[in-house]
Formats: C-alpha cells, sequence, structure tokens
C-alpha cells in the first residue's frame, strides 16, 4: 500500500481562466502543476454553496418534495434544499428559510449533519446537510421559478428506496442514512 504525506498529493495553481460567469455556476480552467512537477489542465465549476434539510415529523415521516431537475429531464424525490444567498449567509439561517419556503415547517430543532461534497472532481459545491425535528406548520413560500409536490413519506420506507436505488439524489440518501443511525443510536425507532 502506497502512503503518501499530503504534501505529495496536492495541485498547485499555474493559472486560472474565467470561462462562463453565470448566476449559479462559474466554470474555470485552470492549469496546474501535478505533485511530481509535470503540467496538467482541471476544468471546475464554483458554486455559491447550498443547505439540505431532512424534516421529519413525529410519526417518523420525512417531507420530502418531487421537482423536475431538467438536467437529469426526470422527476426526482429529494429532501428539501436550496443555494445559501451568498457565501457569508448563515448556513442554519439558510436551511430554516429553504425549509419554510418548501414545506412550510419550522423545527424547534435542528442538527447539523455533516457537509456534503456532491462532485468534488468538477463542483466545488458544499451542501451542508440538517436534520429538522419537532416541527410546527405554516403556510410554504416557493421560489417563482420552483414547482414542487410535498410528499410524506415514512423513514423507515425511504430508506428502503434509499437502498434499493429508487431515491438517486445524493444529498437525499446521506441524509437518511444518518438520520436512521442517530435515530438507531437514541435508541429510538424508525417506524415501520
Amino acid at each position: 500500500m502506497n502512503h503518501q504525506n499530503n504534501n505529495s498529493l496536492e495541485e498547485r495553481e499555474i493559472s486560472s481562466k474565467l470561462i462562463y460567469d453565470g448566476s449559479v455556476v462559474h466554470l474555470y480552467v485552470d492549469q496546474i502543476s501535478l505533485p511530481n512537477g509535470k503540467p496538467a489542465v482541471r476544468e471546475y465549476v464554483k458554486h455559491v454553496g447550498a443547505v439540505a434539510v431532512l424534516p421529519l415529523t413525529d410519526q417518523k415521516e420525512v417531507l420530502c418534495v418531487r421537482q423536475y431537475r431538467y438536467a437529469h429531464r426526470c422527476i426526482l424525490t429529494e429532501i428539501p434544499a436550496g443555494k445559501l444567498d451568498s457565501k457569508d449567509e448563515d448556513h442554519v439561517e439558510a436551511a430554516l428559510r429553504e425549509l419554510r419556503e418548501e414545506t412550510g415547517a419550522l423545527p424547534q430543532t435542528l442538527t447539523h449533519l455533516g457537509t456534503y461534497r456532491s462532485t468534488p472532481a468538477i463542483l466545488d459545491e458544499k451542501v451542508d446537510l440538517y436534520l429538522a425535528e419537532n416541527l410546527t406548520f405554516g403556510d410554504t413560500d416557493p421560489d417563482e421559478d420552483e414547482f414542487l409536490e410535498i410528499v410524506k413519506i415514512p423513514l423507515s420506507e425511504l430508506l428502503e428506496q434509499v437502498m434499493n436505488g429508487e431515491i438517486t439524489d445524493g444529498k437525499t440518501q446521506v441524509a437518511v442514512l444518518k438520520t436512521a443511525e442517530i435515530l438507531r443510536r437514541r435508541g429510538e425507532s424508525i417506524g415501520k
């Protein structure tokens, strides 16, 4: 097994060129130096970051959203999520905003589940994941270009859908698996 120290793995930027500067993504092409000193090119996308929330009811149901994802040309079932308004936005406030806008839910308890990096080879987006519990409900307020269907799925059923490949959204998979493990460690059931 080949173990190397971190310095021997680091790639260094020689130059960076912004190719496309969109409202959501920013595409760069960088000339770099590999750990062995040889030159290479890296194409990657910068993103402001995002939050995602797994809202869990007292009945151990998860509020999910179904929405059409244009890049994949299909409807996906996901936990509520959204991009940050800015790199400096407080992630907890963003999570609460997205949860309220998409589901109308307000949690008394919000637990950070960790940070998820979806496609680290080409995208610098980080998604902070949260578990929302002890929910109360108000009105939803989706963005103008957001068309959602809210569905309640028992956590046990959602876990099965993750395990059998029906749920293909990565952030949802990670949040469901972490939530199931948190409940197991608390000695709580995940439902039927």
